[in-house]
């Protein structure tokens, strides 16, 4: 697996709030919608997403600050399963198989020894450099 994050994801009560928080400190948005606002960094995205939708999405309900997932994201469709793979290899355990997701993408989730958890993704509406860094499209 590449060392690198490509997006990190906040669990948050209300998207809408954080996402008028973050701009307050003169971020801009890229991307929203009811459960989701991304914010295009340099050369990382962070998600701030709905709580209750992150726990769906996870499987696992979250108590204090475990509303945190770290992101790796792909070009090609076929890492996203290879990448599962090598971290159940390496002592991590899948907490959702990989799956074809409704925004069009194809993405799974582990978590490594210490229970922190990492979505494998791959997007197609998303950009990704030869060095590893995702960019969102018109950001």
């Amino acid at each position: 697996m590449d060392q690198r994050i490509s997006l990190i994801t906040l669990a948050v009560a209300d998207p809408e709030r954080s996402k008028d928080f973050y701009e307050a400190l003169g971020w801009k948005a890229g991307f929203v919608s009811r459960d989701i606002a991304f914010f295009q960094l340099n050369g990382i995205v962070l998600g701030l997403y709905r709580r209750t939708a992150f726990e769906a999405e996870t499987g696992r309900t979250l108590s204090g600050g475990d509303g945190v997932a770290l992101a790796i994201n792909f070009a090609a469709r076929d890492a996203v399963d290879a990448v599962l793979d090598e971290a159940v290899r390496a002592g991590g355990e899948v907490m959702r198989p990989a799956a074809d997701t409704e925004w069009g993408g194809y993405s799974g989730y582990f978590a490594d020894p210490d229970g922190h958890a990492w979505e494998v993704a791959h997007n197609p509406h998303w950009n990704i450099d030869n060095d590893g860094n995702v960019w969102m499209p018109d950001a």
